[in-house]
């Protein structure tokens, strides 16, 4: 009895602890409160609510409050702007809107609003930094256009839409220093127009979008291959951006960086912040855009030359993917509620909430990174300092390692020499990192100097 009481108050010191602070910047220890705050029960609830909607087609009722693509989106809003009121209004929440005219085919069969709604919770110190994490408003059935039959899009993609909203629920009780952006985006299944308009508007309004996380299916464990985990997933990420130079390309020939992109980066960040706080989870980094052939919401932001990745079950079951509800030949066709393992999906929401809540707190990246040392028994990185950085972090790996595998803190400087390392042999990158130990994404050097 005295051991149960005992438990019992130390579990409500911990939840006191964790209202207490709510509202001040995120500490370190704190990554464990946002883990365990992450509900499955909530995300369930989210993903039945946007199902019983019984299609969200780009193309489907806008008018109604039960059915259709616009019920979902007015609750989607309505949810963020709840979740606002329960931080004193530290969202702003809004629809963002394009017209997109018809194709003259079947994808886009008549002219169509494609709303998307944002809900963003301004950072403290850096209100123009924006990480975002979105998920997919709408679905469909075996045909794209047909707006009429039942596409409950529970796995495709109510799981990533509610993992955005549980993510906002949890991270609206802290402060950051960036901007988080939590982002339902629609007209996906049709050509990633939402995406697509969205990032125009981000770049219109000179917003400096530090990365994306485009979550798309992440609630499936049991492949169409018989592999059931749910343990694994996926982060897909392009190597280098579309929108480099043909300077940036020479370099690359000469001094290497093939894989090293910003959204590379951005794959590795989230790949070693989940190695760190969920070690039970297995993070496969895919060295492609997105599936082979196929294509993600993340992908409009890579063209305008931001960060961006997909965040995914490893094991997907096309049976339950753009099909029609039916039985054929003892197979069970569509993609409903009963497939989607709701524990599953609260643990990649809680993958992208770390990562979303580090990188939110940390100072921005170090600029202008060079290396040198050619010819020498050392490798030599200078770089810009940046504000709110109390020092640096090298980080260093074998040029056939898909990770940073080694790194050393150097302090306050803007240069600094690795010696008995042969610049040779290593690939080799530069982080900032804050005063509550939270480091920026890593930046790959951009020039070089002897």
């Amino acid at each position: 009895m005295k051991l149960a009481f005992l438990l019992s108050a130390l579990s409500l010191c911990s939840f006191c602890f964790s209202q207490t602070n709510q509202k001040t910047q995120l500490q370190d220890g704190q990554v464990y409160d946002i883990i365990n705050s992450i509900s499955a029960e909530r995300i369930e609830a989210d993903i039945t609510t946007l199902v019983n909607f019984g299609t969200r087609n780009t193309f489907s009722d806008t008018i109604s409050n039960t059915s259709g693509i616009g019920a979902a989106r007015r609750w989607i809003k309505g949810e963020f702007e709840a979740i606002s009121k329960g931080c004193n209004d530290c969202l702003n929440v809004f629809f963002q809107k394009d017209l997109v005219k018809a194709d003259g085919n079947d994808r886009v069969p008549t002219d169509t609003w494609v709303v998307n709604v944002a809900a963003i919770q301004k950072g403290t110190k850096y209100p123009n930094r924006y990480i975002i994490m979105s998920g997919d408003i709408d679905s469909r059935n075996s045909d794209g256009s047909d707006f009429t039959k039942d596409a409950p899009g529970a796995n495709d993609n109510a799981s990533g839409m509610a993992g955005t909203i549980e993510a906002a629920r949890v991270l609206s009780k802290y402060k950051f220093e960036n901007s988080i952006i939590y982002l339902g985006l629609s007209g996906e299944e049709q050509g990633l127009f939402g995406g697509r308009g969205f990032a125009e508007f981000a770049k219109k309004n000179g917003w400096d979008i530090i990365g994306i996380f485009n979550n798309d299916m992440i609630g499936n464990i049991q492949g169409v291959d018989g592999v059931i985990s749910n343990r694994d997933f996926r982060i897909f990420s392009e190597p280098v951006p579309p929108t480099e130079t043909e300077r940036e390309r020479q370099m690359r020939r000469f001094y290497g960086g093939e894989v090293d992109g910003i959204s590379r980066q951005l794959a590795r960040y989230v790949f070693k912040t989940t190695q760190t706080y969920m070690p039970e989870m297995n993070p496969m980094m895919i060295y492609r855009l997105d599936r082979f052939g196929r294509g993600g919401h993340h992908r409009p932001f890579n063209d305008l030359g931001w960060a961006g990745i997909r965040i995914m079950e490893a094991h997907e079951d096309y049976n339950h993917q753009h099909q029609d509800i039916r039985t054929e030949n003892g197979i069970e066709y569509g993609d409903k509620l009963k497939f989607v393992n709701f524990d599953y999906a609260a643990k990649l929401t809680a993958v992208n909430a770390i990562s979303l809540a580090s990188i939110a707190s940390a100072p921005p990246e170090p600029k202008n990174v060079s290396i040198g040392g050619i010819v020498e028994a050392s490798a030599k990185l200078k770089w810009e300092k940046v504000e709110g950085a109390v020092g640096y972090k090298i980080y260093w790996r074998d040029t056939t390692s898909p990770t940073w595998d080694h790194s050393r803190y150097v302090g306050d400087v803007s240069e600094f020499t690795l010696e008995g390392i042969v610049i040779d042999n290593s690939f080799f990158g530069v982080a900032s990192v804050g005063k509550n130990g939270f480091e920026s994404v890593v930046v790959f050097p951009n020039s070089v100097f002897r």
